[in-house]
């Protein structure tokens, strides 16, 4: 964004629901945030306009960052992988920023995708493999390993082209893990380390 919105876009901005991030406004008026990268409009009907991650910091008087080109370049959003050292503070700020990045997930899917499909990854999601795979699972509410060694998922690159692996400690939350990737449009196969006979997952962006 180049210049601080107008009185009139700031109040749609700060009228926005908080948790959905949902706007009401004048087409002119949603048109111009969308410009600034901070709304999106949705893909489905009845084609609402939502904030984006930037949308929710300007509205909650953070310095607003230029937008983005995909929900997660620029360091401007990192889905959690699981395991950082230094993870973002978990709240109500964060499952909006989550949602919102989710949401522009979905659109970037149906804006690059040949044939504007939305259940299944675009080539962001596949240049991007590890992120793509923990924002489906961050967006579904799965819980992220902590740094302390917590129970939680992790998602880690492998040597096998397009594909990541996922792992979770507790045998029903990585099929629950297997299951939302699935429905996010990733093929899944369960696995058996066998070193350790731990269970994973090899999750790959489905193609059609």
């Amino acid at each position: 964004m180049t210049r601080p919105p107008t009185a009139a876009q700031r109040r749609v901005i700060d009228a926005a629901d908080p948790v959905t991030g949902r706007l009401k406004g004048t087409e002119a008026q949603l048109a111009a945030l969308v410009r600034h990268g901070l709304a999106f409009r949705h893909a489905r009907p009845p084609h609402d306009h939502f904030l984006t991650p930037a949308g929710h910091r300007l509205r909650d008087a953070e310095p607003v960052p230029p937008a983005p080109e995909t929900p997660s370049a620029s360091g401007v959003f990192t889905a959690r992988i699981g395991g950082e050292e230094d993870p973002p503070a978990a709240g109500p700020a964060r499952v909006r920023e989550v949602h919102s990045a989710w949401q522009g997930l979905l659109e970037l899917r149906r804006m690059t995708n040949p044939d504007g499909a939305t259940d299944r990854p675009c080539g962001w999601e596949r240049a991007h493999l590890v992120q793509a795979a923990a924002l489906a699972l961050e967006a579904a509410g799965h819980v992220p390993a902590g740094a302390d060694g917590r129970q939680g998922y992790r998602v880690r690159a492998t040597p096998q082209p397009e594909a990541v692996a996922v792992r979770e400690p507790d045998t029903a939350a990585l099929r629950a893990c297997s299951v939302t990737l699935e429905a996010a449009g990733w093929q899944v196969g369960e696995y058996t380390e066998p070193r350790t006979r731990d269970r994973y997952l090899l999750a790959s962006p489905r193609r059609v």
